[in-house]
Parts: structure tokens; sequence; C-alpha cells
């Protein structure tokens, strides 16, 4: 009896927790209008429907797949599937933090602050390129060693 009273805190407490995350990440995406603002960006503001369906599909189908410890398993070697969906997830990641940053203008701020007016170009580079090298980084050496 008492163990399942344990399972049953457990559960409610990851209950709790996901919709306390999951309430975040809503509010975030509401409040900053943040996937009208990537279908802006991107030129596709007509699409934003479909912009706002993947993300939300994306989130349930991923959330009940690790629920579920769902695993793939695919007659070709890992890299072949990894590669294109690393580089579309990266690229939808640096997309919506593209637009988060232009929502907030943190750039202007930044640049005007510490007087980077004219190395504009320089920084995003940097924020670009730290990004991936540091993807990179994780990818290729922390998650080798787990």
């Amino acid at each position: 009896m008492a163990n399942a009273a344990g399972n049953l805190f457990v559960a409610l407490l990851g209950l709790a927790g996901g919709l306390a995350v999951g309430s975040g990440l809503v509010a975030l995406l509401i409040v900053l209008d943040l996937i009208p603002r990537l279908a802006q960006v991107a030129s596709a503001y007509r699409k934003s429907f479909w912009f706002e369906t993947a993300v939300l599909s994306g989130a349930m189908y991923w959330s009940v797949a690790d629920m579920m410890d769902w695993k793939l398993r695919l007659p070709v070697p890992d890299i072949v599937l990894l590669v294109p969906v690393g580089v579309l997830s990266g690229i939808f990641v640096g997309m919506l933090a593209a637009a988060l940053t232009e929502v907030m203008n943190v750039l202007p701020i930044l640049a005007r602050r510490l007087h980077l007016h004219d190395y504009m170009v320089s920084l995003v580079m940097a924020m670009v390129l730290g990004k991936i090298i540091g993807s990179l980084f994780d990818w290729l050496v922390f998650q080798r060693l787990n």
C-alpha cells in the first residue's frame, strides 16, 4: 500500500511539474508572440497556423515518446538520421531564438550599452558560431561519454 501511495505521489509530482513547464512555454510563446513573429521573419505569415501546429504536435508527440520510452530502430546507421534531424532542430531553435531576441530588442540594447554599433555583424556571428560550437561540443563530446 505504501508503494502505491509513493507511486501516486511521484505521478502527481510529475504531472504538476509538466503542467508548470508547459504553462511557462505556452506563456512565453503567447505573451511574446514568438510564433507569429517567427512566421513573419520566415516570410510565411499566412502559414503561421502550421508553425503553431508543428510546435504543439512536436511537444505532445515527443512528450509521449519520452514517457513511453519509445525506441526507433532503423536499418540505417544512426548518423544518417541524426545529422538531418539535428540540422533541422538547430535551424528551428535558432530561428526561435532569433525571433525571441528580436521581440525583446536584446541586440540593440546590448549594442547601445556596450558601444558596439559598428560591430553588430561580428556580434551576431559570434553568437551564432558560439551556439554552433557549443552544440557540436555537447553532441560530440558529452553525449559520447554517456
